[in-house]
């Protein structure tokens, strides 16, 4: 029989009482909440992730913690193996109830971000320990979970994120909480409610992944500051990452990107062209690395705004690019902190939608407009996250890198390149120094489709992690034996 869901003054007196314990004992505090079960007799079992409260949900990851651990690396393994199978399995459903919810993207490509979960994102293969022999004995180094991870979610990809950032935790051995963004919070509770539905059914712990049923910014700046909060992954734009940035805890935090692309004189343009509409169209540029913005030079300028056009893109005249900018970048902020930004309405909508705000007549299929602008229209230096590119003409190959390079305003997020010049690939890489740098490719193959290496939804730039695996959320931990027990003795010594 189920016990009775604690509330909030409930837990309140739990924490305290447990935390009066901890200042007597010297117990350590990453058993605080998990504690708390233990000395009531209540569990929060039955409630598959989904809480009022973050005092109650880090309770009950703390709780949910305390149990994976004695699960072993088997039970981790087993735990994810669930997620993969509902992220994949109901992706059409749940992509189509995100959809609805943020009423942002692509239906066809809400319900692929799902699918890829199961063979793209690492899980347990990752948890490797490294060994090292001498004359001296032995020391091992392996990597151990923090405990209750924080996790602030985007809109843009709402469920894919916690699905993806639950494999990978939970396959480091840690429990999360996440306080999802309330324009997707809906969908975020029914995965996670799905996920610890299935997990408890076949391991008997619920709450591996907990959620605030009603997330705000207040309830996200509790959860940073929470003691039972070990560590905090961000995944979100500028605001939401200076935040984590200011946090006393450990931050792993993906922030805002505006990936530059720069086609030379020497670049396959019919390719280059596919590749671009590939990547800027995908779920209607969404993806934090999709190319918002292309340097040509001067030489194939033309022929690349042809190919474009050959690829299937709607290229808008002058008046209709300054049409669309006026509708799509509004000013935000006040003083000091007045900015531009994507104006809500547009921002992920279908191409032909732009299309029509620009007075131009879309296509049945349209995925992607695009036009000539100069490098201060405002598309160029905001992430505009709108199916719509401004190309702009440069004199060389090396100005077209400068151009890029201020455009991307430091983020040192994504990059790409069209180019068979050595030359033109490294001074790039090098000069914008950024985590992912595609050359001749859509940006989606940074992240391994129809490119190598695994996928995350998760890439943290500004704390240097890159795109996020299991072993980005563990901590280092080494056992070393002194001389015995070593098979391969040193010459001199006895057998």
């Amino acid at each position: 029989m189920t016990a009775p869901a604690p509330t909030a003054q409930d837990v309140a007196a739990i924490v305290r009482q447990v935390l009066a314990e901890l200042r007597q004992t010297g117990a350590p505090a990453s058993r605080q909440a998990a504690s708390a079960g233990a000395v009531t007799g209540r569990s929060f079992a039955g409630h598959h992730g989904i809480f009022a409260s973050v005092d109650e949900a880090v309770a009950a990851a703390a709780e949910a913690f305390h149990h994976l651990e004695r699960l072993g690396v088997e039970g981790r393994k087993r735990a994810i193996a669930h997620i993969r199978r509902i992220a994949i399995g109901d992706a059409e459903e749940l992509g189509r109830m995100e959809f609805a919810e943020t009423g942002i993207g692509r239906l066809e490509h809400k319900i692929e971000k799902l699918k890829v979960l199961g063979e793209k994102v690492p899980g347990v293969e990752f948890m490797t320990s490294e060994v090292f022999s001498g004359d001296h004995g032995l020391a091992v180094i392996e990597h151990a979970p923090f405990g209750v991870i924080a996790a602030i979610t985007p809109v843009t990809h709402s469920l894919p994120t916690i699905a993806c950032n639950a494999v990978n935790m939970i396959a480091a051995g840690n429990t999360v909480v996440v306080n999802p963004h309330p324009s997707g919070r809906k969908v975020a509770a029914e995965g996670v409610r799905r996920f610890n539905a299935a997990i408890h059914r076949d391991l008997g712990v619920d709450n591996l992944v907990c959620l605030v049923a009603e997330p705000t910014l207040e309830s996200a700046a509790e959860l940073f500051a929470h003691r039972g909060v070990k560590l905090i992954c961000v995944t979100g734009g500028p605001a939401v990452a200076r935040a984590a940035l200011q946090s006393p805890k450990r931050a792993i935090v993906a922030g805002p990107g505006n990936p530059p692309v720069v086609v030379d004189e020497t670049a396959d343009l019919d390719h280059a062209a596919r590749s671009i509409i590939q990547g800027a169209a995908y779920d209607n540029n969404l993806l934090c690395i999709g190319e918002k913005q292309v340097f040509v030079v001067e030489s194939v300028f033309d022929r690349m705004m042809v190919a474009m056009e050959r690829a299937g893109a709607l290229r808008l005249h002058a008046g209709q690019v300054d049409a669309l900018t006026k509708r799509a970048i509004v000013w935000a902020g006040e003083g000091a902190h007045r900015h531009q930004v994507p104006c809500k309405d547009l921002l992920g909508k279908d191409a032909a939608l732009l299309a029509q705000a620009a007075g131009a007549t879309p296509r049945d299929g349209l995925e992607l407009v695009f036009g000539e602008t100069d490098v201060d229209n405002p598309f160029v230096p905001v992430e505009q996250m709108m199916p719509f590119l401004p190309f702009v003409r440069c004199r060389d190959a090396d100005e077209a890198i400068e151009r890029a390079h201020e455009s991307e305003h430091g983020f040192r997020h994504t990059a790409i390149v069209h180019s068979t010049n050595v030359r033109t690939m490294t001074r790039m890489g090098r000069l914008l120094d950024t985590t992912l740098f595609v050359k001749n490719g859509p940006s989606v193959a940074g992240l391994g489709l129809g490119g190598e290496g695994y996928l995350s939804f998760s890439i943290a730039t500004p704390t240097g992690e890159g795109v996020t695996t299991p072993l980005t959320f563990t901590r280092q931990r080494r056992c070393t034996l002194v001389d015995d027990l070593r098979i391969l003795g040193s010459p001199g010594m006895e057998a």
